[in-house]
């Protein structure tokens, strides 16, 4: 018997009497916060959708994306709420706790919008 067999565009390899496909996963990305507060709600409430990024194999390139999408949106939204709200280096120097107290709005409410528009959606 052969070590090794291609039929169907798979390879297998004969271990002991019986053949074993030679299957390589795609290279796997860190898929960050973004990306696992995405799986989560892909697990809890589109089990389908999860179910067919799975299968195909998409699942982690999916959220790799996703998850850096969603940091641009909330990096850019960062910078228009500290400039609209007026975070600056000067308001820091002058009262550092109004300051920290807009900093943790401005996240937060960041963090809130692209939660509703990019990873419960």
């Amino acid at each position: 018997m052969k070590k090794y067999i291609e039929q169907s565009g798979i390879t297998y390899e004969l271990r002991g009497e019986q053949y074993y496909p030679l299957l390589e996963l795609p290279e796997q990305k860190e898929i960050g916060r973004w990306g696992l507060l995405h799986l989560g709600y892909l697990k809890r409430f589109a089990i389908a959708r999860y179910n067919e990024l799975l299968i195909s194999g998409e699942l982690n390139t999916y959220l790799y994306k996703l998850n850096e999408e969603a940091q641009e949106r909330y990096e850019s939204l960062l910078v228009d709420f500290a400039e609209s709200h007026g975070l600056t280096e000067e308001l820091k120097a002058k009262d550092q706790m109004k300051w920290v107290q807009l900093a943790n709005y401005v996240a937060n409410a960041a963090k809130e919008i692209v939660e509703s528009e990019v990873i419960f959606r």
